[in-house]
């Protein structure tokens, strides 16, 4: 119960859909998702059947003795969603955050890797 009043109580946070590029590789997919002022711990990124989530929050930082003026960097939610299809080996995908930038690597799963067909010689 303490939980639903807390919930009721704190305001919701501007919702944003981060820019994202997404490339192809011959090893996998790489997404670049734009996270700036998101720390790892207030990251997350779920997996659930063939859609990955990525939420994560920006909490601007707050200076008790002062009072703001013109407000741009406020507090939000970053979320966006991906369908993820058969040919990504689930168990394989890696992220890493570094300077406000959250890079997935989405391994190809081996039956959808290319490969070369040796040619025969007679």
């Amino acid at each position: 119960m303490t939980n639903e009043l807390e919930r009721k109580a704190t305001p919701a946070l501007p919702r944003f859909r981060p820019n994202t590029d997404i490339l192809e590789r011959e090893d996998g997919f790489h997404i670049f998702v734009d996270m700036p002022g998101v720390s790892k711990d207030d990251l997350s990124i779920d997996l659930r059947e063939n859609e990955l989530e990525i939420r994560g929050k920006s909490l601007s930082p707050r200076e008790e003795n002062a009072r703001a003026l013109h407000v741009e960097f406020g507090d939000g939610e970053y979320v966006r969603t991906f369908a993820i299809s058969d040919g990504v080996d689930r168990e394989g995908i890696r992220a890493n955050l570094k300077k406000g930038l959250l890079e997935l690597f989405l391994p190809k799963a081996a039956r959808f890797k290319p490969r070369r067909i040796e040619i025969q010689a007679e």
